[in-house]
């Protein structure tokens, strides 16, 4: 009985360190990648573009930094998953 319980909160610990960790990244993620993306386009000012109603530059600009961002959460949440269930068993 003291083992379930010590591996639910093992799991629970893990699941929220977890948790902290991938929020961080993924804020990391959300401030890196349009640097990158202003590094990649030097000749290109993608905020002056917007604001002049350019829709194929935000529409590109968008998808790149929002497949980013998804891209990482997905792995971020399969490495909670797998602290979860490592703690677990």
């Amino acid at each position: 009985m003291i083992e379930t319980f010590s591996n639910i909160g093992w799991s629970m610990l893990f699941s929220l360190v977890g948790a902290f960790v991938g929020m961080a990244l993924v804020l990391l993620a959300s401030a890196l990648v349009p640097k990158i993306m202003d590094r990649m386009t030097p000749n290109i000012d993608e905020g002056k573009e917007i604001a002049r109603g350019n829709l194929a530059v935000a529409e590109y600009y968008g998808r790149v930094v929002g497949g980013c961002i998804i891209g990482m959460s997905i792995v971020i949440g399969a490495a909670v998953l797998g602290g979860i269930l490592s703690a677990l068993h």
